[in-house]
């Protein structure tokens, strides 16, 4: 039976048609992972040099990889951002997102330093975490040597990358370690309960839908998604007082599966006295950014993030 397009937005009906799609489970995740590796090598921004390097991790003897990105004239002491790929915690790799954090560095003369992390099942909650952590405080800790401002350090992430960058903030927040001043939360995967909805519309139409989610969630929490008792920092919107996070953008479309999840984030953000913009698009799939920057509503995407950073660590608009 052909599917009822009418409610995606005009300019990314053609893209989800062609849209890889498929339920993500142990015995396929391998395949997920080699689909993830054919998305590196996109074409990157001009005059952007990327590094990758290992940094000591949380674990004694454990290493994280880090891809880092660094445009020709970055000017000195300038911002740095900490990136997250996506994956549903179990797949993904930094080259996928080579295209995308490479023009953020390009555009706005800014360091990005994009993580590695350990993957679930393998290594379930806390070990991508603390990946990610073990980046932020590098960064943070060899601000001379990168030549960035530690005082100006942003974290984010897509899907699953948005779900670590909120925990992320939350995490270094607690510590006190390191401060970051913006987390920008691209369609952030941020509730394990949102596997338990049998009300989610238009389900026909979820690109990542709720037998991956439960998969991803199963994966990362090695328990069932949606138990009473939450592990704290293993889903962000789980924290009860989001008091004193740093400022945030959020941004997802009406046929996300994160759609209510993000939104109900974002206002509780704003509750908390925590400045956040929510940019909704009408009719965008999860990950309708992800394959080609020719859709206008995606220029407009991109450009909103590459707004929101400015904002976030220039102070302008």
């Amino acid at each position: 039976m052909p599917q009822d397009l009418s409610a995606i937005h005009p300019e990314l009906r053609s893209l989800f048609k062609s849209f890889p799609r498929f339920s993500i489970h142990r015995k396929n995740l391998k395949l997920a992972r080699w689909m993830s590796r054919i998305f590196g090598g996109q074409k990157t921004a001009p005059g952007t040099h990327i590094e990758t390097v290992e940094v000591p991790g949380e674990d004694l003897g454990q290493k994280v990889r880090l891809r880092v990105y660094r445009p020709e004239a970055l000017p000195p002491a300038s911002p740095a951002l900490i990136w997250i790929h996506g994956g549903g915690y179990v797949f993904g790799t930094v080259e996928m997102d080579d295209s995308l954090v490479s023009h953020f560095a390009h555009e706005l003369g800014l360091l990005v330093v994009s993580v590695d992390y350990r993957l679930a099942p393998e290594h379930p909650f806390p070990a991508p975490l603390q990946d990610c952590y073990a980046a932020l405080k590098w960064a943070h800790d060899h601000a001379a040597d990168l030549g960035i401002d530690p005082q100006r350090i942003a974290v984010g992430g897509d899907s699953a990358g948005g779900g670590l960058a909120a925990c992320l903030a939350q995490l270094a927040i607690d510590r006190g370690e390191v401060q970051p001043v913006f987390q920008l939360l691209v369609y952030p995967m941020l509730d394990d309960r949102t596997v338990l909805r049998e009300d989610v519309p238009h389900p026909e139409l979820l690109t990542w839908s709720q037998v991956n989610n439960r998969f991803g969630w199963e994966s990362y929490l090695h328990q069932p998604g949606g138990l009473e008792q939450a592990l704290p920092y293993a889903a962000a919107a789980r924290r009860a007082d989001l008091t004193g996070l740093p400022p945030a953008w959020v941004g997802v479309g009406t046929l996300d599966l994160f759609h209510d999840e993000s939104v109900a984030y974002a206002q509780r953000l704003k509750d908390n006295g925590v400045e956040c913009t929510l940019e909704v698009i009408q009719g965008a799939f999860h990950g309708f950014d992800v394959m080609t920057q020719t859709p206008q509503v995606v220029k407009d995407f991109r450009r909103a993030e590459i707004e929101a950073l400015r904002k976030g660590l220039f102070g302008t608009d």
